[in-house]
């Protein structure tokens, strides 16, 4: 029991400052064409709820222009995300930005996927089970068909994952996300840039 409790914070705080120096370059390198590209800040900023379903701000590289159309309505994802921006996606270099929620302590490396506040009141008893531990950069869902799989599928992984976290599974997990973002596996959803919004269970 010391892992899910003192060892996975300490795995997250090595980790996520080793490839924090080791991607640096990475980092500079998208943070600098993002801001010639956006004209502006390469960041995107957005709240979600983390363990104990905890406000925070979570921390990406912007891969969407702020597009509205005539009534002010946000443009879809298709229709505001830059060819740029889903090379960007297909590498996850979008995701760099979140070792600094690691560091923090918002986030680990492996967790459930942070969503939108807006969904908290939409979770059965069961599926609100996935705020039970920190959220993370990648998670069992992630490996297990990321974007491209059902909400219902993807939460049934979170709460496994809540179940049976240990060092092992963690290190299982990140071994295959990265294995999975170099050959660019699960990036979408049929039918989508991203993934479809969850609209609840029935």
């Amino acid at each position: 029991m010391a892992y899910p409790h003192f060892g996975k914070r300490a795995l997250d705080l090595i980790l996520a400052l080793l490839m924090f120096l080791i991607l640096s370059p990475v980092f500079i390198l998208v943070f600098l064409v993002l801001s010639i590209h956006h004209r502006g800040s390469p960041f995107f900023f957005q709240e979600r709820p983390g363990k104990g379903a905890e406000i925070f701000q979570i921390i990406k590289f912007k891969t969407m222009r702020d597009g509205k159309d005539p009534n002010g309505n946000i443009l879809s994802d298709e229709e505001r995300i830059t060819a740029l921006g889903k090379f960007i996606r297909s590498t996850s270099f979008d995701e760099l930005p979140q070792l600094l929620n690691v560091i923090k302590g918002d986030m680990s490396l492996v967790g459930p996927r942070p969503l939108l506040p807006e969904y908290l009141l939409l979770y059965s008893r069961e599926q609100s089970r996935r705020h039970l531990v920190r959220p993370g950069v990648t998670g069992w869902a992630q490996i297990n068909g990321r974007n491209a799989i059902s909400w219902q599928r993807k939460f049934a992984y979170d709460i496994w994952y809540v179940d049976n976290l240990s060092l092992g599974l963690d290190l299982k997990i990140l071994f295959i996300t990265l294995w999975n973002v170099i050959q660019g596996k699960g990036v979408s959803q049929q039918g989508h840039v991203t993934v479809g919004r969850f609209t609840g269970n029935n």
